[in-house]
């Protein structure tokens, strides 16, 4: 089983990015766990029709302890495996304690346990630095790190900080960046921009999601692009970008840039001066 946790700026389609990625994978024959690690628990709502999922702490909140697996794992698309980290109430406690329950709790009712799940992603809000969102990468829990990422300077500082978290924590618990995913925004030159980031960290820009308008009118029926029109363009570029993944093999440990060498970047390809 490949442990993949994918990360980045919050609002840069992170979660439709994974969800759309992993509809890819299942449409494959891939057996998929999909483990949503924000507060918003948002990050299956498109494999599973729209359902609000009970999180494992909203769960654990109103049953106690007693607790089984089918209580807090549901199947969507394509016969994948969802669950909801969830969070605390609003402005009461920390929302990457949240994370570390549930992950805990599902290992300790065996949700890892079957020979048939190829992947498990785990979906990571990138732009909050607690120990509690860095988990998947400190403690071995996943293996592989992508990073959704877009031309705009605060996308690219924010996975320059994710690839910083990567670095410190390769040692003691093995995880490696497999490559930068960027979800365009329009940007000038963004396509070749991200492509010398990637070049810059030592990894690769695994794949360039071009913006289109179907992504958000499968988003608001509830459903991926795969899902929700399989014939189009789009679909097609989650396709591409779910075989680039279950094909790579380029796991590195980054070379994090200064803050000046993001800004160059800028600069150089024309987007500040």
């Amino acid at each position: 089983m490949r442990k993949i946790a994918i990360y980045g700026k919050g609002g840069i389609g992170k979660s439709t990015t994974t969800q759309n990625t992993v509809a890819g994978l299942a449409e494959m024959g891939k057996k998929v766990m999909v483990v949503g690690c924000d507060p918003k628990a948002d990050s299956t709502r498109l494999l599973l029709g729209g359902l609000a999922q009970k999180t494992v702490l909203d769960t654990l909140r109103e049953e106690g302890e007693d607790v089984e697996l089918e209580d807090i794992v549901k199947e969507g698309y394509g016969k994948t495996l969802c669950t909801e980290s969830g969070g605390p109430e609003p402005g009461v406690g920390c929302a990457g304690r949240g994370i570390i329950t549930s992950i805990n709790l599902l290992e300790q009712l065996g949700a890892y346990e079957s020979d048939d799940i190829d992947f498990a992603f785990y979906d990571v809000l990138g732009d909050v630095v607690c120990g509690g969102f860095a988990m998947p990468i400190r403690e071995g829990k996943a293996e592989e790190i992508y990073i959704v990422v877009s031309g705009e300077m605060m996308a690219m500082y924010a996975a320059n900080n994710i690839c910083k978290g990567i670095v410190k924590y390769a040692d003691a618990g093995g995880v490696r960046l497999g490559g930068l995913i960027c979800n365009s925004r329009m940007v000038d030159n963004e396509k070749e921009m991200i492509e010398e980031l990637a070049k810059k960290l030592g990894t690769q820009m695994l794949h360039f999601v071009p913006r289109d308008n179907m992504v958000q009118r499968a988003e608001i029926n509830r459903k991926t692009v795969i899902d929700f029109e399989p014939t189009h363009n789009q679909a097609d570029e989650y396709r591409t970008l779910a075989k680039k993944m279950a094909e790579n093999t380029m796991l590195v440990i980054p070379s994090p840039l200064e803050i000046e060498e993001l800004e160059k970047l800028l600069v150089d390809f024309g987007i500040a001066s």
